[in-house]
């Protein structure tokens, strides 16, 4: 019996002390042209509601890779993970297999079947007037071009948010986006999806056709590409419902 156990305080600390193992992990993962400071807004919503978050850091230059990189930064948590990936970021969630991941969500994100590569659904329909034309430099890395982020990475954030996220761009190897990924874990585990009416660099009749293939749990918003830094409530909100379907029954 643990010291003061015998006394009434005691004991009912020790009786309502929520166990870790009860409270699902949110392993958000970023996309192309970003880091893990992107999701900086939605990190601090999901805390201040009690949720263990953490963010991967993924080194966008392979899917293996990448993959990879998630998988450690799981294996750093502890209990059931909940996995969140925005746009590129997609195709790295639904290759990740762990046994502890229990749901997935999908912000404005890429969602390849089996047999399909990240650019066979980014170019699946026609981009936007305003998308930029993505092309590899000759050492192989894909750079957005800094005007972009105000015209279509991000046309609902502010000035000062355009000039930070070119500032701090990581560009993407273009292998990511040809590798073929194996069986997406959307088959077989709950799934979200966020769509963004007003997204300029996937185009939004590609996100529904994606959400309805993996029979996801959809909620569609006028958000443009970025909503974690744009609109985080609209992404703590579908995270926070992906969690609580993650939690043990009682």
């Amino acid at each position: 019996m643990p010291p003061g156990a015998g006394a009434a305080g005691s004991l009912a600390f020790w009786v309502v002390q929520p166990s870790s193992a009860t409270q699902p992990t949110v392993v958000l993962v970023h996309g192309a042209w970003a880091d893990g400071s992107s999701w900086a807004r939605v990190i601090s919503g999901l805390q201040q509601a009690g949720i263990d978050v953490t963010a991967a850091p993924i080194p966008l230059t392979t899917l293996d890779d990448d993959v990879n990189a998630v998988k450690r930064a799981i294996d750093r948590t502890d209990g059931a993970v909940v996995l969140a990936g925005h746009a590129y970021a997609g195709g790295v969630i639904g290759a990740v297999s762990h046994p502890r991941v229990k749901a997935l969500v999908y912000v404005a994100a890429l969602a390849p079947d089996e047999g399909e590569t990240v650019a066979d659904v980014f170019y699946r329909d026609p981009p936007h007037p305003q998308a930029p034309e993505l092309k590899p430099d000759d050492d192989g890395w894909i750079w957005l071009p800094t005007n972009a982020f105000a015209a279509a990475f991000a046309p609902q954030a502010t000035a000062e948010e355009h000039a930070v996220l070119a500032a701090v761009q990581r560009p993407i190897a273009a292998a990511c986006i040809q590798q073929p990924v194996p069986r997406p874990g959307w088959k077989d585990l709950p799934t979200w999806y966020l769509a963004a009416e007003e997204d300029r660099m996937i185009n939004p009749a590609t996100q529904k056709f994606m959400a309805d293939r993996m029979t996801a749990r959809t909620r569609t918003d006028k958000l443009d590409h970025t909503p974690l830094i744009t609109r985080p409530q609209a992404v703590i909100d579908i995270v926070t419902e992906a969690v609580h379907s993650a939690l043990p029954s009682r």
